[in-house]
C-alpha cells in the first residue's frame, strides 16, 4: 500500500453505557467498552473490514495513520470514532498514543481533532439531513445505508436481557449468531461506502477551511468538558424525591385521593367542590387559583409544584458526567443546519432554566448540604428552587473562576446594521436602551427606563422581540402580549407603528424576498444588502459576509398556504425531511441568525487561547485563572470582525464561582 493521505473509517463498538443518554465520552470510558469491527478505506480505495471481536488485528500502517496528524481522517459523526479510538489506543497501544492536551488544560487524553474531518458536518453545511440514512436518500447514492443496521446494533453492541432461551446471558457474541455477524460486517463496510459516496457527490461544494477550523475548535471545547458539582446534583435529586413525597402526602391528606397524579380523580374531587375544570394544565390551574378556597388553592398549588420537571437536568448531568467529574460532548457543531448555529446535546445547556433568586448562593449551600428541613422552612416552592439552581451545578475547577461573557442585543444590532436603519445604529453607538428608543420612535414621545413614559418601554420591548422578522399580531400574542396587559385592539396598531418606525428593516425583508424569488425563478445570481443569492446545481445558495454560505435544497417557486407565490425547499421540520415554504422575513431571520453565529465563531477564535467550556446562544463560558481580566475578555469578544466593518458590537460579562445568569 502506498502513502496514506486520507483514511475513511467506521467503527462498530460495544459498551454497557447507554450512548444516547450518556454521550460518547462516557460510553468509551466504560471498562467493558471495546471495538468489534473496524471498516476503512485508504485514499478512497475499496473498503476493508477488520473483525477485531474475532481476533483480527488492525494493520500496522493503519495504526500508524491513526496517530499521524498529517493523515486526514474522515468519518460520519467523526467525534464518535475519534473518541472511541482515543480510549482504545490508550488501552491497547499506549506507546503509540499521544494526546494534544497541555497539562493546565482539562481536554483529557484524546486524538487531535485537527487531523479529523466529518462528512456529517459537510452534509449539514449543504442543508442536508443530519443522519447518514437521510443524506444517502436525499443524494440518491448508489449505495444506501442498510435497513438491518438498527437490529444488528441492538443485538451485538448493547447488553441483552438474560432469558431462559438465551441461557441467561447478558451479551451476544459473534458465535451466538454467525449469520447475523456476517451481515453486520457487510453493514460496517457499507457505512464507509456511503460516506465515500457522500464525499464524491459533494466534491464540487467543498467546506471552506475556516469552517473546519471552527469545527476543530468546537471539538476541543467538547473534549475539555464542563465540571459538574456532583454533590449538588445528587443532593438535588434526593431533595426532589423527598419534596414530591411530601407534596403527594399533602394532597392525599386534603383530598383522600388514592393517586394525586390522576387527572380523572383530581377533576372528580374538584367537581365535588363545585369547580368544573376542563383541563389541569399549567395555564388552566393558574386561572383557577385566584377564586379557589384555601383547600382547593393548596391542592392546586401542590399539583403545580409536582408537575415541575426540575430534576430532569440533574439526571442528565448524572448520566453524562465522566470519571473526572466533567460532562463532555455537550455541543453539536452545525446542530441547526439552517443557520449553522450550535445546538445543545444531552444536558442541553441551550435551554437551562433561568435563575431569579436573590439568595442563590444560600439556597445552593442548603441543597448541597442536603438540608431539607431548612429548605422547607424558608421556601414554599422547593421544585422552583431546584430548577433555579440547575445552572449552578456547573463549576470551575479548583483554583479557577468562570468568566461568562455575552453579546448585548446581537440580533437587533445585526438586523439594524444589515438593513441600514440609521436611528437604531445611532442608538447602539450612543449606548442607549433599544427598547426605550424603539418605544420613543413608535409613539413619538421620549421614553426613559425609570423616568418619563417608562410604561411604554414594555411595549417597545415586546414589539422588538416579536416584530423584527415580519411578525404580526400572532407573534405578539405568542410573546405573551395579552398576559402583559396589552389589549387585543392595541396589537395591530403596535405592528403598524413598529413597521412605520423601521422602514429600512421592512424594506430589507421584501428586498430579500424578491432576491430569493428571482434567483430561484430565473436560476440566476442576485446581490442585495451585502448578500449574494444564487441558484446552482439544484440548490439555492446565499453567500454571507464571513465567506460562509447557507444552502437550501431543491428550491422551487410554489404557492404558500395564503395562496400567494413563494419559494419552497426541502429541509427538516420536527425531525422529518419534508418540503418547507419560506418568504422574505423568514429568510431575513436565517441571515441575521447566521451572521450572529459567525460573529460568535469569530470571537471564539479570538479567545481560543482561553479555556472555553461552553457556548450558549450568544454567550461564552470561560474557565480561567483568577488573574484574568474580565474587561479584557469582554473587549476581545466585542471586537468587530474584519468582514463587517462599521458594525457596533458590545460584549458584557461577569465573574462567578458557579455558572449563573446575572
Amino acid at each position: 500500500m502506498g502513502h496514506i493521505k486520507t483514511l475513511s473509517l467506521d467503527l462498530e463498538t460495544y459498551s454497557s453505557v447507554d450512548l444516547p443518554k450518556c454521550g460518547v465520552y462516557k460510553y468509551a470510558e466504560s471498562p467493558d467498552f471495546e471495538i468489534l469491527l473496524f471498516a476503512y478505506s485508504v485514499n478512497e480505495e475499496p473498503v476493508q473490514v477488520v473483525d477485531v471481536a474475532c481476533g483480527e488485528e488492525i494493520p500496522e500502517d493503519i495504526l500508524a495513520a491513526l496517530v499521524d496528524d498529517s493523515v486526514e481522517k474522515w468519518a460520519y459523526n467523526a467525534q464518535f470514532e475519534r473518541v472511541c479510538l482515543s480510549h482504545w489506543l490508550r488501552r491497547y497501544y499506549p506507546s503509540r498514543f499521544k494526546s494534544y492536551s497541555i497539562p493546565e488544560d482539562s481536554v483529557g487524553d484524546y486524538l487531535d481533532p485537527a487531523a479529523w474531518k466529518c462528512s456529517r458536518i459537510w452534509g449539514a453545511y449543504m442543508g442536508l439531513p443530519l443522519s447518514l440514512k437521510g443524506v444517502g436518500a436525499v443524494l440518491k447514492l448508489d449505495e444506501q445505508k442498510m435497513e438491518e443496521g438498527a437490529d444488528l446494533i441492538r443485538y451485538f453492541c448493547k447488553p441483552c436481557r438474560p432469558t431462559k432461551k438465551n441461557s441467561g446471558r447478558t451479551r451476544n457474541f459473534p458465535y451466538h449468531d454467525p449469520e447475523k455477524w456476517a451481515l453486520f460486517k457487510k453493514y460496517n463496510v457499507r457505512d464507509v461506502a456511503v460516506e465515500l459516496g457522500i464525499k464524491a457527490k459533494l466534491a464540487k461544494f467543498p467546506v471552506p477551511d475556516f469552517i473546519w477550523d471552527e469545527y476543530h475548535l468546537d471539538q476541543g471545547i467538547n473534549d475539555r468538558g464542563i465540571l459538574v458539582d456532583r454533590t449538588l446534583v445528587e443532593q438535588a435529586i434526593a431533595i426532589d424525591a423527598k419534596t414530591k413525597q411530601s407534596l403527594r402526602s399533602r394532597i392525599q391528606d386534603t383530598t383522600g385521593l388514592e393517586n394525586p397524579n390522576s387527572v380523572i380523580q383530581m377533576k372528580n374531587w374538584l367537581s365535588g367542590k363545585g369547580i368544573d375544570a376542563e383541563s389541569l394544565d399549567k395555564k388552566a390551574v393558574r386561572e383557577l387559583l385566584p377564586g379557589a378556597d384555601t383547600d382547593v388553592a393548596d391542592v392546586l398549588a401542590c399539583r403545580q409544584q409536582l408537575a415541575k420537571a426540575s430534576v430532569s437536568k440533574y439526571r442528565a448531568m448524572r448520566n453524562a458526567v465522566c470519571a473526572d467529574g466533567r460532562a463532555r460532548g455537550m455541543f453539536a457543531f452545525y446542530g441547526a443546519n439552517r443557520t449553522g448555529r450550535w445546538a445543545g446535546r444531552i444536558i442541553q445547556l441551550q435551554n437551562l432554566p433561568q435563575n431569579h433568586m436573590d439568595d442563590l448562593e444560600e439556597a445552593r449551600n442548603l441543597v448541597r448540604d442536603g438540608n431539607f428541613e431548612a429548605l422547607e422552612l424558608l421556601y414554599d416552592d422547593i421544585p422552583t428552587v431546584l430548577s433555579e439552581l440547575v445552572r449552578t451545578a456547573f463549576v470551575p475547577k479548583p483554583g479557577y473562576k468562570y468568566i461568562v461573557s455575552d453579546f448585548s442585543a446581537i440580533e437587533a444590532r445585526v438586523l439594524s446594521f444589515l438593513a441600514g436603519e440609521e436611528w437604531r445604529i445611532q442608538t447602539f453607538k450612543d449606548g442607549k436602551d433599544i427598547y426605550c428608543a424603539s418605544a420613543s420612535q413608535m409613539f413619538g414621545v421620549p421614553v426613559e427606563k425609570h423616568g418619563v413614559n417608562s410604561h411604554l418601554r414594555q411595549k417597545g420591548k415586546i414589539a422588538e422581540l416579536a416584530l423584527g422578522y415580519g411578525g404580526s399580531v400572532g407573534a405578539l400574542k405568542a410573546m405573551g402580549a395579552l398576559e402583559m396587559g396589552l389589549k387585543e385592539e392595541e396589537l395591530q396598531p403596535l405592528v403598524t407603528s413598529w413597521r412605520q418606525a423601521n422602514p429600512q428593516i421592512t424594506r430589507f425583508w421584501w428586498d430579500v424576498d424578491a432576491a430569493v424569488k428571482k434567483a430561484v425563478m430565473y436560476k440566476t445570481s442576485v446581490e442585495s444588502h451585502g448578500f449574494r443569492f444564487y441558484y446552482q446545481s439544484g440548490m439555492l445558495f446565499i453567500d454571507l459576509p464571513s465567506g460562509r454560505r447557507l444552502s437550501y435544497v431543491k428550491p422551487r417557486i410554489g404557492v404558500n398556504r395564503f395562496g400567494s407565490q413563494s419559494v419552497t425547499y426541502e429541509g427538516i421540520n420536527l425531525g422529518k425531511w419534508t418540503r418547507l415554504e419560506t418568504y422574505g422575513p423568514k429568510v431575513t431571520e436565517n441571515l441575521v441568525q447566521a451572521v450572529s453565529r459567525d460573529i460568535l465563531a469569530y470571537s471564539m477564535k479570538t479567545l481560543r487561547h482561553c479555556f472555553i467550556v461552553g457556548s450558549v446562544h450568544d454567550e461564552l463560558i470561560i474557565e480561567c485563572d483568577p488573574g484574568v481580566s474580565l474587561q479584557s475578555v469582554c473587549n476581545q469578544m466585542g471586537r468587530t470582525p474584519p468582514w463587517l466593518p462599521g458594525l457596533e458590537l458590545r460584549a458584557d460579562g461577569y465573574e462567578c464561582m458557579f455558572y449563573q445568569k446575572q
